[in-house]
């Protein structure tokens, strides 16, 4: 079996001053987050062009972090172009690239981060389901695959008006420290779980 060469983790959001630090876009404050912790060797952030769209990116000797400049609910399209475009330029085969995943959860208290296999429900999260789609992950790639979900909390009203109004709404100064300190923390553990899992299947 192919050992995992690169790891691809795709922090999902929403594009342009208006929707920038919005609860829909807390995977590209994780992402911020996550890039601190990794090693000093994990370049800042800064513009560069993937799957044709100018974003942010940080491409380390291991792993390239990149956030997503689609609109959310079809983020798929861009997500399996700079798949395509990653295999190519670093030389890899699709099983020596891993991707991950992530995306804000409502269903979690702010900060509380998980890690769900790629096959699990996307429990209604419009971005995971355009991915997932895009991908078309069959069943013998989805162990090199995973998701991070991070959570944003929820509104005590639950009707579709008044949460969509919930994660296109501002965050404060406080929340967004918090995804980027506890939920970057969160991140890089996961990201350890998941290739230690890989580590395991390869094995095996």
């Amino acid at each position: 079996m192919t050992s995992i060469r690169r790891i691809l983790v795709i922090g999902l959001g929403n594009p342009g001053a208006q929707y920038r630090d919005t609860y829909h876009s807390a995977g590209h404050n994780v992402l911020n987050g996550l890039q601190k912790l990794i090693s000093s060797e994990q370049p800042a952030f800064a513009s560069e062009r993937h799957g044709k769209k100018a974003t942010l990116a940080s491409i380390g000797p291991k792993y390239s972090l990149i956030h997503s400049p689609a609109i959310m609910n079809v983020s798929g399209p861009w997500v399996a172009k700079t798949y395509r475009e990653h295999l190519a330029d670093m030389g890899l085969q699709p099983g020596e690239l891993g991707v991950v995943l992530v995306h804000d959860d409502l269903e979690e208290d702010l900060g509380m981060v998980k890690l769900r296999q790629w096959a699990r429900s996307h429990r209604g999260h419009n971005g995971v389901k355009s991915v997932n789609t895009s991908l078309q992950v069959t069943p013998d790639l989805t162990a090199k695959w995973g998701r991070i979900s991070v959570g944003i909390g929820r509104p005590s009203e639950r009707d579709h008006s008044t949460v969509a109004d919930f994660v296109l709404s501002k965050m404060s100064r406080h929340t967004k420290e918090v995804l980027e300190e506890k939920g970057g923390r969160g991140a890089l553990s996961a990201l350890l779980e998941l290739e230690v899992k890989n580590r395991k299947l390869e094995g095996s």
